[in-house]
């Protein structure tokens, strides 16, 4: 009788002075040499189908369910051996890798061993930033002699020398924040995607929602839920700056129109009373607001939705998924006849 162990080899268990070689990391057993040819033949015939049994391949096994075996595979895929560096001799976990990158920028390059692409980060990221800065610094100056206009009652031949170039500066200041942020969004959601760590897919998909909206739906191949997705907070993102806008202006008018003084005109030219320019400043700053709430509210729903569809990878939706009632055959058991036989129905399901 033979036993099969982690190796290749038969190992004897009736043999209590069986003999081991240590090579390469690995016990090799020393089977003695068999002199009896029955005992040989057998032997040999035990050998053969014990090798034979090992390299069955996992694809004819009937015993697991499509799901399981869908669910074995994604562990294969996403099981990564642990690798050591010389600069960092334990594996980080990937969330910790991209809180490291958003902290130091270029972490996640450096820890993923492609230190070229931090070169390419900072370039960008900071080039984008320092023109921003220079032109938010312009639309300031712009933005202060129209507000001063404003307050004078300025017509708009004269407002329009002001607010043509204070408009055109706000644009390329907005422009190229936006620039620079996504340039940093960007590059932590690169050390995240080209993570070498042990990670699975679920992880992952989370923590590219949760660094830019849309990614975590793009990396679960859902690619028609990424317009809604980056939809939603955009039009979220101009329905706050619409109301922002409107409550500055009633906010600018209110003002001028409870300072006390007679030479300070709103816009409206004192149409409206103070006490109305009030409430429409409160209900601008409410949707505004509100509009904040509802856009964290789309930004955590994106989170969610690309962790759930990560594990919903796994679902058996398959042909296996049946529910029938069929009749059967039913045993019971009397105080006079022990067990007799009956016809039932069954509700059998498979999954």
């Amino acid at each position: 009788m033979f036993l099969w162990s982690m190796g290749s080899e038969p190992v004897s268990a009736q043999d209590p002075s069986t003999r081991y070689r240590i090579e390469g990391g690995l016990r090799h057993t020393l089977t003695p040499p068999v002199t009896d040819s029955l005992a040989k033949d057998s032997l040999q015939r035990d050998s053969a189908t014990l090798k034979a049994l090992s390299l069955t391949p996992l694809a004819m096994d009937t015993t697991t369910t499509p799901r399981e075996r869908r669910r074995q595979a994604r562990l294969d895929r996403d099981t990564v051996t642990v690798r050591y560096s010389r600069l960092f001799r334990d594996t980080i976990p990937i969330s910790r890798v991209c809180a490291f990158s958003a902290i130091a920028p270029g972490f996640g390059q450096l820890y993923n061993k492609q230190a070229w692409k931090i070169p390419l980060l900072y370039g960008t990221v900071g080039t984008a930033a320092y023109f921003a800065f220079q032109q938010n610094s312009k639309y300031r100056e712009y933005r202060s002699q129209y507000d001063a206009l404003k307050r004078k009652n300025a017509t708009q031949e004269e407002l329009d020398p002001v607010e043509g170039p204070m408009i055109r500066h706000n644009t390329a200041r907005t422009l190229l924040f936006v620039g620079a942020i996504g340039s940093y969004l960007y590059f932590i959601g690169d050390a995240a995607l080209n993570y070498k760590g042990p990670v699975n897919s679920i992880k992952k998909a989370t923590t590219l929602s949760t660094i830019c909206p849309g990614a975590g739906q793009i990396y679960n191949k859902s690619y028609w839920k990424v317009p809604i997705v980056l939809g939603g907070i955009a039009t979220m993102g101009y329905t706050i700056d619409f109301n922002n806008r409107g409550y500055e202006r009633f906010k600018l008018a209110y003002d001028l129109a409870t300072d006390g003084d007679p030479n300070t005109v709103d816009e409206f030219n004192g149409r409206y009373e103070a006490s109305y320019l009030k409430k429409l400043k409160d209900n601008y700053r409410r949707n505004r607001d509100l509009c904040i709430i509802i856009t964290a509210g789309l930004y955590i729903l994106n989170i969610i939705d690309a962790h759930v569809d990560a594990h919903m990878k796994d679902y058996d939706i398959s042909d296996d998924l049946s529910m029938t009632l069929e009749p059967t055959m039913v045993q019971m058991y009397t105080m006079r006849t022990s067990s007799v036989n009956g016809l039932g129905v069954a509700f059998r399901m498979n999954f």
